[in-house]
């Protein structure tokens, strides 16, 4: 086996000098790609990048063993790679995502055009952009993750499907993709513990898609306006992120979770810090009433997630859902928010979910703001 070491320094191929102009004769090849550097990454844990003279770029996500090489448009081509890693060659179009926390990022980074097929019906899109060029008919739904319309996908030319890690509870469609020559990349932002890691995933498309600086540059503006924020002192409020699902329970992120962080660094306390499940890898889980009630009760923010069972405008519908909160301290001083059902799908705009929720903490009656809308 290649070590990871020895993979970087040198990775073989079979060899020809590129000569003439791309456009009138395929690229050549090359006998060997000479490592260059990793490229630096502050925050995100479930991806490297590690580029190669002449502008190749090996993207891995290790805990998942996937590898794929990104070659330049008019780049040497490459054989005799190690078993594992599939050749992605710029531009990479035609693109079927499934993943729709990615759809944010690539229309950050004006690469909507890049994807053809969509695993969500246009209705299933918070995302302005998405929902019209669904509507507008510039990308197709091609079915979802677990039933893709195979026959469709390929007469599109798909070079690329972009999953997320549902896809391993169907794994024979993911295989059936790659049997059709469609390589299938199970992005892991989800696993990433924060929000600047999972906002840092930018750089991974930006590779990809061939725009690196302006990916740094997207990345850059959201780091610095959470950095304002982390270097004040905390309100010493508390807040409880949850919904309450159709069979009488809570659902709340676990601690340590991306939204418990950004509750933190927005200047709270989230009230279930100490909470984890050793029993799989989810960043929610569902308590009893009950044991919310032990927990949540005294919070003095309640911050409703509208993306699971909807959105909840007013106290009545809220209490309707659970009558045991209508004791709560933040119910009873009317200190309850509920997130905006876009809040999930808009990756890029993490930060200013923090600086929602500061103002929250820190103001009287905050208005304006992006994802949270006061509950009444």
């Amino acid at each position: 086996m290649i070590s990871r070491r020895n993979f970087l320094k040198v990775l073989p191929v079979s060899a020809l000098l590129l000569s003439g102009c791309a456009a009138q004769s395929a690229p050549a090849n090359t006998d060997k790609l000479v490592f260059s550097h990793s490229y630096p990454l502050d925050y995100a844990a479930q991806f490297t990048a590690d580029c190669y003279e002449g502008g190749y770029t090996l993207l891995s996500l290790p805990d998942s063993d996937q590898k794929f090489l990104v070659v330049p448009e008019d780049a040497a081509e490459v054989d005799a790679l190690p078993d594992g890693v599939t050749v992605l060659r710029q531009p990479v179009q035609n693109i079927y995502l499934v993943s729709t926390s990615v759809m944010d990022l690539f229309i950050h980074l004006d690469a909507l055009d890049t994807i053809t097929l969509s695993g969500t019906k246009a209705e299933g899109w918070y995302l302005d952009d998405a929902k019209t060029a669904m509507e507008a008919g510039r990308i197709a739904y091609a079915g979802k993750y677990s039933a893709p319309d195979y026959e469709q996908i390929l007469a599109a030319n798909c070079s690329l499907a972009i999953e997320n890690t549902m896809i391993f509870h169907t794994p024979e469609v993911k295989e059936q993709l790659e049997r059709f020559g469609i390589p299938a990349l199970v992005e892991r932002s989800s696993y990433e513990s924060g929000p600047l890691a999972r906002m840092e995933w930018i750089k991974f498309w930006g590779i990809l898609l061939g725009k690196e600086e302006l990916a740094e540059q997207l990345f850059a503006a959201q780091a610095e306006r959470i950095a304002v924020l982390a270097d004040q002192a905390p309100t010493g409020k508390t807040c409880a992120f949850f919904s309450i699902t159709a069979n009488d329970l809570a659902n709340v992120r676990k601690g340590g979770d991306y939204v418990s962080q950004m509750i933190e660094l927005a200047g709270g306390d989230y009230v279930f810090s100490d909470l984890t499940d050793s029993g799989n890898s989810l960043s929610t889980m569902n308590l009893p009433l009950e044991d919310f009630y032990a927990g949540a009760k005294d919070a003095d923010v309640l911050l409703y997630n509208s993306t699971i069972e909807g959105v909840v405008s007013t106290i009545d519908e809220l209490v309707a859902k659970c009558p045991l909160l209508a004791e709560f301290k933040a119910v009873q001083n009317g200190d309850v928010w509920c997130t905006t059902q876009s809040f999930f799908q808009q990756s890029m705009e993490l930060a200013d979910f923090v600086v929602d929720l500061h103002r929250v903490l820190t103001e009287d009656a905050p208005a304006d703001l992006q994802f949270l809308t006061h509950v009444t």
